[in-house]
């Protein structure tokens, strides 16, 4: 085996009987863009005085030895071509003087990967193979929300990620917001069409969660290529952001302005009350002002009345009494404060 560098720069490599030509192709695939020409590269070094009357040669699928190309005879000889070939394939006519024999396969195909030989005479004869990858970039990932609205926190949610027109079959990865692998939860599809692409249908199950992210890459590992998109849970997905937070927030006003009406209301009976008290007290005999009533005698309105007369002429602090007697502390206005403590009579 001779290896060497071809101007382009492919190391290439010659498989020859001993005392053979030695014909030179790549030693790596040859990678075509679907729907694209590709040349596949087979060449020789013809001696001094060669002539392209004395050239054979044949392009042929390797495995199936079917017809791609003949020329002999200083022209095509394609009577026997392959079907699928015709009217795609030609020869550097202008180069082949120079020993260059490659083949131009026009408008490649997925059926056209495959190994296919170059077989050269002159005076001696000789072959190589060469390797055809096809390749074709996948489109740009769709991304869908199922269902896409009145999503609650916890909920169960499909995010489905498609991709179209590849080929080969691609690799899936799935990643959340922080970059975390999340492929496990997957479930993925290939499915190839009419031309042999694939379209890639792949689909993820998330328990929802505000403001999450999440991003699905498509790679088509001849190509190195690698296609993303991603989509984000936002407050147009989710019913609660949107409707519950502001029926909390709007109960939450109504209440409090409720409170503080309440609280007016309270304020001003008190007040009446305690402005009532005050002129029934300063009517009410001074004798009265010093009976101290007997506490435990059955006579709870005499006790409130005592409590109230002596403690709001002097605090704005008034005991009200119940009939568990439970006394509750309120602000009410006194016109008579004192800084002394007050004195029962």
């Amino acid at each position: 085996m001779i290896k060497e560098m071809l101007p382009w720069g492919l190391t290439t490599s010659c498989f020859s009987p001993a005392g053979a030509m030695e014909i030179q192709v790549p030693e790596e695939p040859v990678v075509a863009l679907f729907g694209r020409d590709a040349t596949l590269r087979c060449s020789f070094s013809p001696e001094a005085n060669f002539s392209l009357d004395d050239l054979s040669l044949i392009w042929q699928l390797t495995d199936t030895k079917r017809l791609v190309h003949s020329f002999s005879g200083g022209r095509d000889q394609l009577a026997d071509q392959g079907g699928g070939y015709a009217n795609r394939t030609a020869l550097f006519y202008d180069q082949l003087a120079q020993g260059n024999v490659s083949l131009l396969l026009r408008r490649v195909e997925i059926a056209d990967e495959g190994s296919f030989t170059c077989f050269v005479r002159v005076r001696d004869y000789s072959s190589a193979a060469v390797t055809l990858q096809v390749a074709a970039p996948y489109s740009k990932p769709s991304l869908n929300l199922e269902p896409n609205k009145d999503l609650k926190p916890g909920d169960l949610a499909a995010v489905t990620c498609h991709a179209s027109r590849g080929y080969p079959e691609a690799s899936v990865l799935w990643q959340d917001s922080q970059g975390t692998n999340i492929t496990e939860n997957i479930t993925t599809s290939q499915v190839a069409n009419e031309e042999g692409l694939f379209d890639v249908h792949s689909v993820l199950q998330v328990l929802v969660e505000p403001s999450s992210t999440y991003s699905c890459l498509v790679r088509n590992p001849v190509l190195q290529q690698e296609t993303h998109a991603s989509v984000t849970i936002t407050g147009q997905h989710l019913a609660f952001p949107a409707v519950a937070l502001w029926v909390t927030v709007g109960l939450a006003i109504c209440v409090v302005v409720l409170l503080i009406v309440l609280a007016y209301i309270c304020q001003k009976k008190i007040r009446e009350s305690c402005e009532e008290e005050e002129e029934n007290a300063g009517k009410a005999p001074p004798s009265h002002l010093g009976a101290h009533p007997a506490v435990g005698d059955g006579s709870e309105d005499a006790l409130t009345s005592f409590l109230l007369l002596h403690i709001s002429e002097r605090f704005p602090l008034v005991f009200v009494s119940s009939s568990q007697h439970i006394f509750t502390f309120l602000l009410c206005p006194s016109p008579s404060l004192s800084p002394h403590p007050p004195t029962l009579l």
